[in-house]
């Protein structure tokens, strides 16, 4: 008869593994006293686990007066299931379904999403787990209640800006060149202004939009705060704006009815409202009007539109992008500056035939060897990933620091609007508190944004199991896989392309 040995357990209670808990919290922009309960949310959820033997809270993910159906513009909400998929969480606690999500169709996806990578919710108010997953129907009716009350929320505000727009009242956030604004309404910037007037002059006169920007570029003048270069876009988009002789045109861009709630430039969907003497006139009426002909004469609408290789091709040489060409029954593409002027670059016109068939070439080869040159890759960046990560509580102290001078700034605009702190005091306090939140958010970034090694590896991740789904090497040009695989092409002669794709991954292909 066999002999039994009982081995006992080695795993104490003080081993046993902490679940990791992580608390997510949402102020919207409705709420009157909207730093004050962000500030309320962040200490109760820092207190809420202090004494819990089973549980520890690694961190808190806190969206700050954002509003909206849509979960894309909730950045710590992203990180927060960015973090789950990497396996840095085990539970999520939350106060409710509204604060987790705007619509129904966000919340089950999420909520499946976290139940497949083993994450539990648990939301307060409603005292739903999902850890007892019969609670999905009771969270897909939450989860409806949660949408109207933010469609509802989000129809009230168009309905506000549609009757501004009506009557003409509607004041825009940022100036267009040329502007500056001030105490709500549009002042002339006069060094802009003549660099407009002198635009509609140059196109007058028989430059192009191109040549135009290039001029603009040559002299170093930035296009706005944020962009600096040129394009013949951005001229266009000046030559046709109608603020530079007074006067606007409301609700150019209207946003979808249905969820998600999509911008969209307006081509008549909804009505457009045509205000005159909105702000001061820089260039005259009649300049503009002459503009407008011309552009209508002179304009032909871009070749490369739609096609699926537009703008994802670039010359090593100049950085231009290639054009597509036909000539005869034969298809090509040509860098835009060798097409101008060719003793300004060498790079050629390629044909399209070619390029097809560097991309099957290196298609069959990443087919055949994945595992010899991605699996590597993967297992590499994943050690990396593992040494690196160490848990940073910074994080956690970061985001209350950032919380505690906001509160301040808060406290000041009351004392403000009470009349105990004068403007210019206001102004010094609030500048001053801004640039220490602006350090710490830089500081966050830095370390939160280590997370790019992350982004590379789930897309090394995605090319391995989009090659072992595939059946066989290809023979003709598939366009879904470019689609899907490819990001750019560098043309570095008529000889040889870099194609980059997905993954940051570069390789070389000879034509």
């Amino acid at each position: 008869m066999p002999t039994v040995t009982v081995i006992q357990p080695t795993i104490t209670d003080e081993k046993i593994k902490m679940i990791r808990c992580a608390a997510y919290c949402r102020v919207s922009s409705d709420s009157e006293d909207q730093l004050n309960s962000f500030m309320v949310q962040l200490k109760y959820y820092e207190n809420f686990l202090a004494d819990s033997k089973t549980e520890t809270l690694i961190n808190v993910y806190a969206d700050e007066g954002v509003t909206g159906t849509c979960e894309d513009k909730r950045e710590d909400f992203q990180r927060m299931m960015s973090d789950c998929r990497k396996g840095k969480i085990d539970r999520i606690y939350t106060k409710s379904i509204s604060r987790f999500a705007r619509n129904t169709r966000d919340c089950l996806k999420n909520i499946r999403e976290l139940k497949s990578l083993g994450i539990t919710v648990f939301f307060e108010k409603e005292n739903i787990d999902t850890a007892n997953m019969p609670d999905e129907m009771m969270i897909t009716i939450m989860g409806g209640l949660a949408q109207e009350e933010s469609t509802s929320i989000s129809q009230n505000m168009r309905w506000s800006v549609q009757k501004r727009m009506q009557n003409g009242t509607y004041k825009i956030a940022r100036p267009p060149f040329g502007f500056d604004i001030i105490d709500g309404d549009l002042v002339i910037n006069n060094a802009q202004a003549q660099i407009v007037n002198q635009i509609f002059n140059w196109y007058i006169s028989g430059c192009g939009l191109q040549k135009i920007a290039d001029i603009l570029n040559e002299s170093n003048i930035p296009s706005s705060q944020k962009q600096k270069k040129w394009t013949a876009d951005i001229v266009k988009y000046i030559l046709t704006n109608e603020r530079y002789i007074g006067d606007a045109v409301f609700q150019k861009n209207c946003v979808t009815e249905v969820l998600p709630h999509l911008k969209r430039r307006n081509y008549g969907e909804k009505p457009k409202y045509y205000v005159t003497d909105t702000n001061p006139q820089i260039v005259e009426k009649r300049v503009f009007e002459t503009v407008q002909r011309l552009l209508k004469e002179r304009h032909k609408p871009y070749s490369n539109d739609g096609h699926l290789m537009s703008g994802k091709i670039i010359c090593a040489k100049c950085g231009a992008t290639y054009k597509f060409k036909k000539c005869g029954e034969k298809f090509y593409w040509t860098c835009r500056t060798h097409d101008k002027k060719s003793d300004q670059c060498e790079n050629s016109r390629i044909l399209e035939n070619k390029i097809h068939g560097a991309f099957i070439t290196l298609y069959n080869k990443l087919f055949y060897n994945y595992k010899q040159v991605l699996v590597p890759l993967q297992i590499a960046l994943q050690d990396l990933k593992l040494r690196r990560f160490n848990g940073n509580s910074n994080v956690m102290e970061i985001h209350k620091e950032i919380a505690k001078l906001k509160e301040q700034t808060h406290v000041l605009a009351r004392l403000k609007t009470k009349g105990f702190l004068d403007n210019a005091k206001y102004i010094e306090q609030t500048a001053e508190i801004n640039a220490k939140v602006d350090k710490l958010q830089l500081e966050l970034k830095k370390i939160t944004h280590l997370d790019d090694e992350d982004e590379t590896l789930d897309q090394i991740d995605m090319l391995i199991d989009y090659f072992k789904k595939q059946d066989d090497s290809i023979n003709e040009f598939d366009e879904s896989a470019f689609e899907f695989l490819i990001e750019k092409i560098i043309v570095i002669n008529h000889n040889e392309l870099e194609f980059h794709m997905i993954g940051n991954l570069k390789f070389k292909e000879n034509i």
